[in-house]
């Protein structure tokens, strides 16, 4: 049924009030997503560099701050995207669910575990939604490829490849400084590929990882070659390099025992073996689409309309996930990947 032209004008006028943490570049992408959202609206902007939260504010006419505590208490908020460096990702995450405020949150989610578990405790405590950012999940080839693989049409699922490898000077960039990015490639660009993975095929077994050469003399892996074992017994190969650019028109191809899919960056299609035709299905990766796409799932499902496409213990996962290859990177080994419970026996309260 299509809406009333006062019904929608109605939700116009009843939008999401967001607070945007973090002036830097992927705040910039947000900003264009949020040009024709019809679910919400910016209503805040907050940076430790008080010119850069007020030229981001005049763009979008909207409140501007110096840090989340004055945002928090100058501005009425329904929700929150926090585009910082993700060391900063818990203490920031935890005062805003604390102050009854839903929370998406960039990836990766937290450098460990710890920062994870202790940001989603704070969430289920305070009883508002905190979700991770994974724009590939809301990519429309990607959605598109996952229904492809959900019916069968490639029979038994066999192999699945992911290229993210592309070179950039990461000498200046905070991505590349440990203490602030948890590591290099690996988690950066690694957390889209394990989300990825989990997404098309489900709970992993094991996970290895080797590190390539380091041609930039940073103190982080840049170029990094991730193996993983699905539960389900498929074989994953992972290329992520900052270091190297792959000339591929793909970025994911899953093979099966009857077909296969190739997802790009300016189109995708799949095969058929049994007659070898590849058939186009999308136009390639639209990264304003993803994020426009992710702030309405995340919008509705704050208005109870639709369930989180990214929950909870996906974003544990991935921050496990990635713990655990570098755990296998260091000691030249597989490791296990045993998903922990979001909520464990230490952090249920106690009964007197």
């Amino acid at each position: 049924m299509t809406p009333s032209l006062s019904s929608t004008t109605e939700r116009k006028e009843k939008k999401l009030r967001f607070g945007l943490v973090g002036a830097g570049a992927i705040a910039q992408a947000y900003l264009q997503a949020f040009e024709n959202c019809e679910e919400a609206g910016i209503v805040a902007v907050t940076d430790c560099r008080p010119q850069a939260a007020r030229s981001v504010a005049e763009r979008v006419q909207c409140q501007s701050f110096d840090t989340v505590e004055r945002m928090t208490k100058g501005c009425d908020l329904d929700a929150a995207i926090v585009c910082t460096p993700p060391a900063t990702h818990p203490d920031i995450c935890v005062h805003l669910v604390e102050s009854g405020i839903n929370v998406l949150c960039e990836k990766p989610f937290s450098i460990d575990e710890a920062g994870a578990r202790r940001m989603l405790n704070a969430a289920q405590r305070a009883g508002v939604k905190l979700t991770m950012a994974s724009k590939f999940r809301y990519v429309q080839d990607v959605v598109y490829a996952k229904r492809l693989v959900a019916s069968g049409v490639l029979g038994d699922l066999v192999l699945f490849e992911n290229v993210f490898a592309s070179r950039v000077d990461m000498a200046s960039r905070w991505n590349s400084n440990p203490e602030i990015s948890g590591g290099g490639v690996l988690i950066d660009n690694g957390t889209h590929s394990v989300d990825l993975m989990r997404y098309f095929l489900g709970p992993l077994a094991e996970v290895h990882a080797l590190e390539g050469r380091r041609s930039q003399d940073l103190l982080v892996e840049e170029t990094a070659a991730v193996f993983v074992r699905s539960m389900s017994g498929v074989i994953c190969s992972i290329d992520l390099s900052w270091s190297i650019s792959k000339q591929r028109d793909s970025y994911l191809d899953i093979y099966g025992s009857q077909g296969a899919i190739s997802i790009g960056w300016k189109k995708s299609s799949y095969v058929d073996f049994s007659n070898g035709k590849w058939v186009e299905f999308g136009s390639g990766y639209n990264k304003i689409q993803a994020f426009h796409s992710q702030i309405e799932n995340f919008s509705k499902a704050i208005r109870g309309e639709e369930p989180l496409l990214i929950t909870g213990e996906d974003a544990l996962a991935s921050v496990y996930i990635i713990e655990s290859a570098y755990k296998a990177l260091r000691r030249n080994q597989w490791i296990p990947v045993s998903i922990p419970e979001l909520i464990q026996p230490e952090d249920l309260p106690i009964l007197i």
